[in-house]
């Protein structure tokens, strides 16, 4: 049975979801030969890195949801269909959907009315549609099965991997660029989502006064046509903070190598692959206890009270002053980063990519009775 993959992603900068797309994407298709490669339909608006995949099927008509929702079904007929992002053509049959979190439903305060709209509803016609669901954690599994009121057994988990930084260059210019020193700041990334709890790390950062040696450097930003109007004041110790924007892989591969840690205090993840990447490049971790991040993180990073800005200083006050607690936490992180690979993702995702093969071949097979 035919496999395509829905490209939207392709259109798209890349943050987490899109990561999960394209290294999904590639990995399955440095596995096959030559010429067998799954097939990428994809709009006319791609950019890299998704222009680097192998066998691309380019649809010029229309665009963004509309291209995806129109266009691409047509295009797909007689094919199943993998979305990674999601969203799916709602008038399609056979498809494969991978959902990464059920925020819309446990958190919606963090998202414009239209987002939050549009997303009930795809995920709402997901159990008429019956699919086979992907996920990226236990937990959003659980959240899954709950809301869409969908058997356990109907969705598969896929982990992301963190092995992609093998392939980024690390650009030490930005760490000249912002006068960083090697373990002398904490890295915080994530868009100004309210759920990324950035205020309480600010509000943290004013209960360390007294170590005005410690610099934190936000990486990210915020795109208000998805997340709500939840407001981060960017005054806050304005000398210890430094507002880095968007950055690029190797800009963010080098402050992740150089940085004291990482902190992450996040109130919802479906996975929560930051910590997994600065873990994988030598960073240690402070991370929130909800949602799916112990999950992501197991015992390679020291947790926080994600709710309580004393606790978030206290965790930072000890890693960034103790040598030998961080040196620590720097090789629990990389032996635990290195067990989350492409490869063994997309392997797992072929194998269910196979079984449904077998099940629809199954199901078209005459019923011959016995004797």
């Amino acid at each position: 049975m035919p496999f395509a993959i829905n490209g939207k992603f392709t259109s798209q900068p890349i943050t987490g979801v899109q990561r999960v797309a394209y290294e999904l994407t590639r990995a399955m298709q440095m596995r096959a030969h030559p010429g067998d490669e799954v097939e990428v339909f994809v709009p006319q608006d791609i950019i890299e890195p998704g222009a680097l995949l192998k066998r691309q099927r380019r649809l010029p008509w229309l665009r963004g949801t509309l291209w995806e929702q129109i266009t691409l079904p047509l295009a797909a007929r007689g094919v199943t269909l993998l979305n990674f992002c999601n969203t799916n053509p709602v008038l399609k049959r056979r498809q494969i959907v991978m959902v990464h979190d059920m925020a819309v439903y446990d958190v919606p305060h963090g998202f414009s009315r239209k987002f939050l709209l549009w997303y009930r509803f795809c995920f709402a016609m997901l159990p008429r549609m019956d699919p086979t669901i992907l996920t990226v954690s236990m937990f959003s599994k659980a959240r899954i099965c709950e809301h869409l009121k969908i058997a356990e057994s109907r969705v598969s988990v896929v982990t992301p991997g963190a092995d992609h930084l093998d392939r980024v260059v690390s650009d030490a210019s930005i760490t000249e660029r912002l006068g960083l020193e090697k373990d002398a700041y904490c890295v915080i990334v994530g868009s100004l989502d309210a759920r990324k709890n950035l205020q309480r790390v600010l509000d943290a950062v004013g209960r360390l006064k007294h170590r005005r040696d410690i610099r934190f450097v936000v990486v990210g930003g915020r795109n208000p046509r998805i997340f709500g109007n939840g407001s981060v004041s960017s005054s806050t110790n304005a000398e210890q903070v430094t507002w880095a924007g968007f950055v690029s892989d190797g800009e963010l591969k080098a402050l992740y190598g150089n940085a004291g840690c990482l902190i992450f205090p996040s109130l919802y993840e479906g996975f929560g692959l930051p910590p997994l990447e600065a873990m994988y490049c030598g960073c240690p971790v402070i991370a929130s206890t909800r949602t799916s991040i112990p999950e992501a993180c197991g015992d390679a990073a020291m947790y926080c009270d994600a709710t309580s800005v004393d606790d978030i200083a206290e965790k930072i006050s000890l890693m960034m002053t103790d040598d030998a607690l961080r040196q620590r936490y720097r090789a629990k992180g990389l032996l635990h980063a290195r067990e989350y690979r492409w490869d063994r993702s997309a392997q797992k995702l072929l194998d269910i990519l196979q079984g449904r093969a077998s099940d629809s071949l199954a199901s078209l097979a005459p019923n011959v009775s016995a004797g």
